[in-house]
């Protein structure tokens, strides 16, 4: 079964360009990595990863992994993918199929990263037409890849929630609750929002599906929104962030409560984008 969200796929037109600005949003640098016709920068985290990927240039960038991340680029720059934790990979793509996932057989993708280090991924591809049309993979690894450590104050924690929009609660539901088998922790409709939220825990992070209120229900493939990562004190992130020339908001009360946010407006790639503490707010005094 599945026992976490792996990581967050996110494809980028320029992999250098992108990966500095994270390591700048993020206070924490990649680890670099090649193989399948891409490069990757990869943010580890503690609950998960974040993985940029661009296709290889020239002869470099024929393979598998090219093919899909220039498939993605044709429709913008973005979060393109989730790929889940399954430890018994082969075991939990068969449950997959048998509940009408459309899971493949399990592919190897070989990796090396800047140090000559090799990584195996192992990964079984969920066919998006089954799964509200947004990709999504299992992944069976060995090694973890092994991150650098932290730079300088207030780095990002954790992510706390990836959004996902839709036009379909009901499918939404079977799709992540009974098929994929994650926790539903809450499901609720605010009516000055003019939103339904379902709220799915995965491991130590959170999937996010969110509908309008009385909206129409249709066919139409689900949506990647913004991803919400944890900071332990906001406002050292905010001004640390800020520092680094990104466009922020101030710190707020967020909507759950004891929760303080706020927003990094121009993050890389266009993602829209959120910071949270789940502890209440320092001064500036005390901090």
């Amino acid at each position: 079964m599945i026992d976490g969200l792996d990581h967050v796929v996110v494809a980028v037109r320029d992999l250098d360009s992108s990966a500095e600005g994270y390591r700048q949003l993020f206070g924490r640098a990649p680890v670099i990595l090649t193989g399948g016709g891409a490069r990757r920068a990869w943010f580890q985290f503690p609950n998960m990863a974040l993985e940029l990927i661009a296709p290889e240039q020239g002869a470099g960038g024929e393979g598998r992994a090219g093919d899909r991340a220039r498939a993605w680029l044709e429709k913008g720059e973005g979060v393109c993918a989730l790929a889940f934790h399954a430890p018994e990979l082969e075991a939990t793509g068969k449950l997959m199929a048998r509940r009408g996932l459309g899971a493949g057989e399990p592919a190897v993708s070989h990796l090396k990263d800047e140090r000559g280090r090799d990584h195996v991924l192992r990964a079984v591809r969920l066919d998006p037409a089954a799964t509200g049309g947004l990709e999504m993979v299992l992944i069976g690894r060995g090694e973890p890849i092994h991150p650098p450590e932290p730079q300088g104050p207030a780095p990002i924690a954790a992510l706390d929630h990836v959004v996902v929009t839709t036009a379909n609660p009901d499918r939404a539901l079977a799709v992540y609750g009974a098929k994929l088998g994650l926790d539903l922790r809450l499901d609720r409709e605010n009516t000055g929002w003019n939103a339904r939220q379902m709220f799915f825990r995965c491991g130590e992070a959170v999937v996010e599906i969110g509908a309008r209120i009385g909206g129409p229900v249709s066919d139409q493939p689900d949506r990647f929104g913004g991803l919400a990562w944890r900071v332990a004190d906001p406002l050292a992130a905010q001004a640390r962030i800020a520092a680094a020339g990104f466009d922020v908001s101030e710190v707020r009360t967020g909507r759950k409560p004891g929760t303080h946010v706020f927003t990094v407006r121009n993050a890389p790639g266009g993602i829209p984008t959120i910071m949270l503490s789940h502890q209440p707010a320092a001064s500036h005094e005390s901090a």
